[in-house]
């Protein structure tokens, strides 16, 4: 029988490679830690890290996804309680028209309910973590009567009328 030679674990080539992964690791644990995300609350099963891409998708699944009737009492009950950030005399659950923040929140409680089978309080409460996400300045709560149609979310708007052409 043949001697081969099994490579070592304590051999340059390997060792390096070892060393630059742990250290890769290290960078991409750390840019994890302090990144700038909203990490999912116990309630929220959705971490909020990308207003833009994460208001599209949310919108794309309020399309998408139909509730049956008792989902639909669980969204409304969970939205009519919060003044849409856009025109506040008005709850969320109905805001004051289809603008681009309205569907993105009730694509993001379709979501909850449907998939994760969430609660009317845990909801409510990831619609105001992701309003607080993509707004983190106060909502003065009147944009759709002050030009605010046209501003992005982050400048207290409503991000658009158009599902395809996001502000």
């Amino acid at each position: 029988m043949k001697d081969t030679k099994v490579p070592s674990l304590s051999g340059r080539p390997i060792r390096n490679a070892v060393l630059a992964l742990a250290f890769i690791g290290g960078l991409l644990w750390s840019a994890d830690l302090f990144a700038l995300t909203k990490r999912p609350s116990d309630s929220n099963p959705i971490s909020f890290r990308d207003a833009r891409a994460q208001a599209q998708e949310f919108i794309r699944e309020n399309e998408r996804i139909t509730l049956t009737p008792e989902q639909q009492k669980v969204m409304n009950k969970a939205l009519s309680s919060t003044p849409a950030p856009c025109c506040a005399q008005y709850s969320v659950a109905t805001c004051c028209c289809p603008c681009n923040l309205a569907k993105s929140v009730w694509g993001l409680s379709k979501v909850l309910i449907q998939k994760h089978r969430a609660s009317e309080s845990e909801v409510r409460r990831a619609v105001t973590e992701w309003l607080a996400f993509i707004n983190p300045g106060e909502s003065a709560g009147n944009a759709c009567f002050t030009g605010g149609c046209a501003r992005p979310f982050h400048k207290d708007g409503c991000g658009g009328m158009d599902a395809k052409r996001l502000i």
